[in-house]
């Protein structure tokens, strides 16, 4: 982290500071993180854990009266004394493997700096920024919402100059009503744009009405153009969200790889394991919505190549008032792709069809049970339904 003097702590809580300390070069939430000269700060619970944090070698703690505020302000100073570029990513679907696409794209040009797995909300992004160091050249931050005006916050001390949306879709419905109301929340990321700043957008015609600035270089990537480069994975999805990628280094001036990309992606988003008997696991299960769902059970089909295919798909969560309606339009996508077997978990899933179990424990015995020699298994489902124990179960 840029290095922050003590006084810039001092209005935003009580500072419990080592006695030599004037400055903090690191910033953790977690004590058991704390390398020497982080700040501990003290979120939730963490007024606990202070003493820890300063054994480990914190030169100071701060207790925040309001701990994402203070989060906020840290993060805004140390991005008003950096010199790299900031890039913003948000999206319905799609928006950490984007970032994790671009980082790959740009560590081998840059000194870049990206978010840790989904450390994308009011306490990741803060996070995020204060890993940056005085010769950090790019900063990728994802930027994740659940309601109008977070991605608003965050923008306000992340200062995007480049901005990417990777797409609009029925995620977060229950707190947002409408397609349209998503696609305005996702565009406070363009507006929070300086003059000059470039955006790039999918072409989504719900995104139109918010693209009206004249001093912002609205970018429209084509999702089905080919790439300049051969990638390590094949997903139709994923392409596409290589692509967006692509026009953000190009916007940072990064050169793009004359062979194959190689991309390793945040935990339990589609993790290829292969399998005992010549099968394979698609562990996705980190979350889901009706497209990532609907992507999922496509790219299943994609690599299982004639081998039978099993799919264990929990319920996606946030989808309001038309969730039944938005799983059975899942369980119909899985009858006509043909899906030999479904284990579906949770009570919204019934709507897939297959068999149900109420528990991703029982998901996981079943799945054991029911496993041949070259299976192709997708896991997917919403983070809350735990389907993660399913895939760790099949080691």
């Amino acid at each position: 982290m840029i290095p922050l003097e003590l006084d810039v702590l001092e209005p935003l809580g009580h500072v419990v500071a080592r006695p030599w300390a004037d400055a903090v070069t690191g910033m953790q939430v977690d004590s058991r993180r704390i390398e020497e000269g982080d700040l501990f700060v003290a979120v939730g619970d963490g007024a606990a854990f202070v003493q820890h944090a300063l054994a480990r070698g914190a030169s100071a703690a701060l207790v925040p009266e309001d701990a994402f505020s203070a989060l906020a302000a840290i993060a805004g100073e140390v991005r008003a004394r950096s010199s790299a570029t900031f890039v913003g990513i948000t999206g319905s679907t799609g928006k950490t493997s984007t970032k994790d696409i671009l980082f790959a794209l740009c560590v081998p040009h840059r000194r870049t700096v990206a978010n840790e797995g989904n450390h994308n909300t009011e306490i990741g992004v803060p996070l995020t920024v204060c890993r940056v160091e005085d010769d950090t050249e790019v900063c990728i931050c994802e930027l994740a919402m659940r309601g109008a005006g977070q991605i608003e916050w965050l923008a306000s001390f992340v200062r995007p100059e480049i901005a990417v949306i990777t797409n609009i879709g029925p995620a977060h419905l229950e707190f947002l009503g409408s397609l349209e109301n998503i696609a305005k929340a996702k565009a406070e990321l363009i507006d929070a744009l300086p003059a000059g700043g470039i955006a790039i957008v999918p072409p989504e015609p719900l995104l139109e009405p918010h693209l009206h600035r004249d001093d912002v270089r609205i970018e429209r990537v084509d999702l089905e153009e080919p790439l300049p480069f051969r990638t390590s994975y094949d997903s139709r999805h994923q392409l596409a969200n290589t692509r967006l990628a692509v026009a953000a280094a190009r916007a940072l001036g990064v050169p793009l790889p004359g062979g194959e990309l190689a991309v390793e992606f945040s935990k339990r988003r589609e993790v290829e394991r292969p399998l005992a008997g010549g099968g394979l696991l698609l562990d996705d299960s980190y979350n889901a919505n009706p497209v990532s769902m609907r992507a999922a059970l496509e790219h299943l089909g994609e690599r299982a190549h004639g081998r039978r295919r099993i799919a264990v798909l929990g319920d996606m969560r946030e989808l309001g008032p038309d969730a039944p309606a938005y799983h059975a339009e899942i369980g119909r996508l899985v009858a006509e792709l043909g899906i030999e077997h479904v284990i579906a978990v949770g009570e919204l899933a019934r709507g897939y069809g297959g068999e149900w179990v109420a528990t991703p424990d029982e998901a996981a015995a079943r799945l054991r049970e029911e496993l041949r020699p070259g299976d192709v298994v997708l896991v997917k489902g919403s983070l809350a339904v735990g389907l993660g124990v399913v895939a760790e179960n099949l080691s």
